[in-house]
């Protein structure tokens, strides 16, 4: 390859880096400037909507129920708790308190120990997803005094409350290590297992039952689990096959195995839990064509499960399954704590449908609502319309306000995203509505590369079917204007990180198509940093994206990674954000990205760099910054699209 002209980026401090970041922040917010009125009001409509004061549904868990809420102004949550049956509060942690000082927060996790006596939470102040790690005695509200540093997400207690495990990260921000941390004790911590093949990454879960600890080793394609009953002796549950993967779950005498060895669109299968070889495995629900088996979650007398039939998702317990009014509608389990219980918690939303909480009887069948998330100022579901409709054999999911009529005079804003099997399922947006009621259509483009539609969906979008993510979501595009949806001067397009790429693709491919694209964090220096296995992810992504070191896996990424295929040409409106401290997607990828098409583009249309000089891949971290970070985006949308 020729040299990279910009490759002196990659490098905070060199003398032209910062400054070229500044720079473009400038020169992004002085051609919005006209349009801040439009933000404010955006950001207006948008607060407008949310129930500032807020809580989450208490979920019971041991002797109490735990729940977070928010207050009025802040941009944090606050986390809590109270004994059941009461109504006396008790905070355990204000992450409003925590983030004082700092322009950024996140937490990882805060989990409470069964015997809910201990808080264990890991906090992080720049974005970086490198979290540290602390203890919190709850009976008097005092930090212990160990801290453990640069821990990741996966982490649980043991079933006695007196262990912590957590894993740790290596140079490459891999979580490679399992630890055991023995509260109180002040000899070093425990290593509990090291991976050291860079494909995989370490994580651990307690069952839900309380008996076992599973230590799952996964890859993009493989997975290799690990189990114990006292937290020290893990035993190997089945060897790691290529392209197998298999997970576990514990319920009575039985472990359960969700696998898709033989069965790209996986089997249940079980084997005794005092020893769960593989030679001892049996079959409970066979492989099917049609039937995606994605989670199983066990309950001390019933069996859940999570599946995916012709793309739509559905609960099942035990031989029946959970009815819904909607049948577009997206289900998920939960916050379910508790083994021995009758109650399924799940939430299920639509495009119209605001997120709602159910509690559901196993045994009886009946069904709670819990909660619907309030939309303020007046919000009707019958004043919007979803449909779901195919550009050939590619699903699009759209909401748009009642009365639209298909002449193609509508502005249309179409997502994607398209990468590592992650679906891309229709959900609310209380923010979306300031969208919708200036007449603009949202769509959703179920593309392959996710597994939308199965495994079989996912599999025909990576490594040497990558491109038919790309032509599909051009598909969707060319449908929806051949069907009056829209037209090419009102259209749209967005996407981030794995789907900054997609909008990177296409826009080189088919420039002439979009008139506005929103590329959030993209991926889009593909080449580049595939070859560098000292950057985060790469040599985990061998398996999504091919290996460059080999020739025709090179050829093939080089003849559609963003960059390298900027050309000498006209390109339509395009944002594109990026995080200084972003450990998925360094900061460095759409800053080259940018340049190449300043200095290449032969229009005059808008090309806009902003970067979050204090944050990471997730953009800002409080509610009310991410509110105005999406009023941006929707004030470039409309700026250009209506």
């Amino acid at each position: 390859m020729p040299p990279d002209k910009y490759f002196h980026f990659r490098d905070r401090n060199h003398p032209e880096t910062i400054p070229y970041l500044e720079a473009e922040n400038r020169r992004t917010a002085e051609a919005m400037k006209p349009f801040e009125l439009l933000q404010t009001k955006l950001y207006e409509e948008m607060v407008a909507r949310i129930q500032e004061d807020d809580s989450s549904v208490p979920a019971p868990f041991g002797e109490f129920e735990y729940y977070a809420r928010y207050e009025q102004g802040l941009q944090y949550q606050i986390v809590c708790r109270r004994a059941k049956g009461t109504e006396n509060e008790e905070v355990m942690l204000d992450c409003n308190l925590l983030s004082e000082g700092h322009p950024f927060f996140s937490m990882a996790f805060s989990h409470a120990s069964p015997d809910g006596r201990y808080l264990a939470f890991a906090t992080n102040t720049d974005g970086a997803e490198v979290y540290t790690l602390k203890f919190k005695y709850l009976q008097t509200g005092d930090l212990l005094p160990e801290t453990v540093e640069a821990v990741y997400y996966s982490a649980t207690w043991s079933a006695d409350s007196q262990s912590f495990y957590y894993t740790t990260l290596d140079h490459i921000k891999r979580p490679y290590r399992l630890w055991r941390h023995r509260l109180g004790s002040p000899q070093p911590d425990e290593l509990i297992y090291e991976e050291p093949d860079e494909r995989f990454n370490v994580g651990i879960e307690r069952s839900r039952s309380g008996e076992f600890l599973f230590l799952t080793v996964d890859s993009h394609t493989t997975t290799e689990v690990r189990y114990s009953t006292d937290g020290m002796d893990f035993k190997l549950l089945a060897a790691r096959i290529p392209d197998v993967e298999y997970y576990a779950e514990h319920r009575g005498h039985w472990l359960y195995i969700r696998t898709n060895e033989k069965a790209k669109n996986f089997r249940l299968m079980r084997a005794s839990a005092s020893n769960p070889a593989k030679e001892n495995w049996e079959e409970v629900i066979p492989h099917r064509d049609d039937v995606v088996l994605e989670r199983v979650a066990a309950f001390r007398d019933h069996l859940v499960l999570l599946e995916r039939d012709r793309g739509l998702k559905r609960i099942r317990v035990d031989d029946h399954f959970v009815e819904f009014d909607e049948p577009s509608c997206t289900v998920a389990l939960d916050q379910n704590y508790e083994y021995d219980t009758p109650i399924l918690r799940f939430s299920y939303t639509s495009f119209k449908t605001p997120v709602s909480i159910c509690d559901y009887n196993m045994n009886t069948r009946a069904r709670v609502l819990r909660k619907r998330y309030a939309v303020l100022g007046g919000y009707d579901p019958d004043g919007y319309v979803t449909e779901r409709i195919f550009a050939g054999m590619v699903p699009i999911s759209l909401v748009y306000r009642k009365g639209l009529v298909k002449d193609s005079s509508s502005p249309l804003h179409l997502y994607g995203y398209g990468s590592y099997g992650i679906l891309t399922e229709p959900g609310f947006s209380p923010e979306r509505i300031s969208m919708l009621d200036r007449g603009v259509v949202f769509a959703m483009a179920h593309i392959r590369g996710s597994a939308d539609m199965g495994r079989q969906w996912y599999d025909d979008g990576k490594l040497m079917h990558k491109k038919n993510t790309f032509t599909d979501f051009i598909a969707c595009a060319e449908y929806l204007i051949a069907h009056g949806y829209t037209s090419a001067d009102r259209l749209a397009i967005s996407g981030g990180s794995a789907g900054g790429l997609l909008m990177g693709a296409v826009t080189n491919m088919r420039p002439g198509l979009f008139k506005a694209v929103v590329a959030h964090v993209p991926f889009v220096d593909v080449i580049n940093t595939m070859l560098d296995p000292t950057l985060p992810l790469t040599v985990t992504e061998y398996e999504e994206w091919g290996n460059p070191n080999e020739q025709a896996a090179y050829d093939y990424i080089k003849s559609y990674a963003p960059y390298e295929n900027v050309e000498a040409k006209a390109y339509p409106n395009i944002l594109v954000t990026a995080g200084l401290n972003d450990p998925r997607v360094p900061y460095w990828e759409p800053a080259k990205w940018v340049a190449k098409l300043r200095e290449l583009k032969t229009d005059t249309n808008e090309l806009l760099l902003k970067t979050n000089m204090g944050a990471g891949h997730g953009g800002p971290s409080g509610r009310y910054e991410k509110m105005k970070e999406k009023a941006f985006e929707y004030a470039f949308i409309l700026k250009h699209i209506t």
